[in-house]
């Protein structure tokens, strides 16, 4: 079963003819790279515990405590849930916008609204905590000077992946030079 907000449609870097924009569709909503293996890792970590959660669900329904039951099914839900939010975090890219999704906001900044989309050395949050560290950052400057941060790279997408959060940095800064005039 394809998940396409999983992987990115292509891999980057995997040939010699890659293109900044390798997409046919660009006005479909695209995420420019893969979920590192923090992100994935803690939500394959969540869906195991709703797989348990769902089978103490099934049983104390078989014993018939259907209120028991029914909490235990809702928070199995709501673990599912937010294991398939954590894999739909980050940023993801069209020829309307760049969006960046975090666990409870979404973030849309049309492109004509961008001034420059850069990589800046500045203190980073280190996977999302409060600690923070000195990091590179991708931002998006809107017109009236307020920076969106994008990317980093000591979150769970590029922690440790010094060339992927690079790439990923180059190709949505691609994006916002092709749309930012359009």
């Amino acid at each position: 079963m394809p998940l396409p907000f999983l992987t990115a449609d292509r891999a980057f870097g995997t040939s010699d003819d890659d293109v900044a924009l390798p997409f046919d569709d660009h006005d479909r909503w695209r995420r420019p790279y893969r979920p590192g293996p923090w992100r994935v890792g803690a939500a394959a970590l969540l869906l195991l515990l709703a797989s348990f959660v769902l089978i103490a669900a099934m049983i104390i329904a078989f014993a018939g405590e259907l209120p028991g039951a029914g909490v235990c099914l809702g928070l199995g839900l709501a673990l599912i849930f937010a294991s398939l939010r954590l894999l739909r975090m980050g940023v993801w890219v069209s020829r309307h916008g760049v969006r960046r999704v975090a666990f409870f906001s979404t973030a849309t900044v049309p492109w004509n609204r961008v001034s420059a989309v850069r990589t800046v050395q500045q203190p980073v949050r280190w996977l999302g905590l409060p600690r923070t560290v000195q990091g590179q950052a991708l931002v998006a400057v809107a017109q009236h000077g307020e920076a969106l941060p994008l990317l980093t790279d000591h979150n769970a997408d590029f922690l440790s992946r010094v060339e992927a959060f690079d790439r990923a940095a180059d190709s949505v800064e691609a994006w916002g030079a092709e749309y930012r005039g359009a």
